[in-house]
């Protein structure tokens, strides 16, 4: 019978746990992207969110946690026919996240390293019609910590299919972001209630922190 893992501690052990950063991107993060001039909605919090991603990124990559980027690619020819309609209906026409063409593309004050994992998604979920289910299956993963944006879109998409697909999952609420607030903790709530683990950057580090000093002493 297979252990179960009911510690935060136990479920986020390093060589088991993938780091997803979902979306941190400019069009989506930054003044003058996507959100901020079409959608006229507030993306000053993405630059905490993103500190505290980068917390968390360092102790994961110190501990040996595998990290995953994830990076949404809405050119037109990608998009599904309702996502066209919805905006049409709203009179959008501006283009977002265009892989190789854009700014708004770009990754937004995080930096990743060559040699971890990269995933081109879509759709919200990044899971849908992607390679990152096999890549966490083929390294042993059992547990996904998923942060990003926007914490009730493409996060909680993703964190959904992740938990159907049999993964335990942990969100740092720091390491998180959405527009709405009144969203943002929703999500959490729906979150935390039905799915996973809710903690912060500076709690996940410090275990990551005490599993490479124990690595180190294991290695002496």
């Amino acid at each position: 019978m297979t252990e179960l893992l009911t510690r935060l501690e136990d479920q986020i052990t390093p060589a088991h746990t993938a780091l997803l950063v979902i979306d941190m991107q400019n069009d989506f993060c930054a003044k003058g992207g996507y959100i901020d001039k079409t959608s006229k909605l507030d993306v000053a919090g993405c630059e905490k969110v993103a500190d505290a991603i980068n917390v968390a990124v360092d102790a994961a990559r110190a501990a040996g946690v595998k990290i995953v980027w994830i990076r949404a690619n809405y050119e037109p020819q990608y998009l599904a026919e309702p996502v066209k309609a919805r905006h049409a209906i709203r009179g959008i026409s501006a283009e977002v996240c265009c892989a190789g063409k854009t700014w708004g593309y770009d990754f937004f004050n995080v930096k990743p390293r060559e040699g971890e994992f990269f995933v081109e998604k879509h759709r919200y979920d990044a899971f849908h019609g992607t390679m990152l289910d096999d890549i966490l299956r083929n390294h042993g993963i059992k547990t996904l910590v998923c942060t990003g944006v926007v914490t009730n879109v493409c996060v909680e998409s993703t964190v959904r299919s992740g938990f159907f697909r049999g993964y335990y999952i942990v969100v740092p609420e720091d390491c998180v972001g959405a527009p709405f607030p009144d969203l943002h903790e929703a999500s959490l709530k729906n979150i935390s209630t039905y799915y996973g683990a809710v903690s912060d950057a500076a709690s996940l580090a410090g275990i990551w922190k005490g599993a490479a000093r124990g690595g180190l002493r294991k290695a002496v």
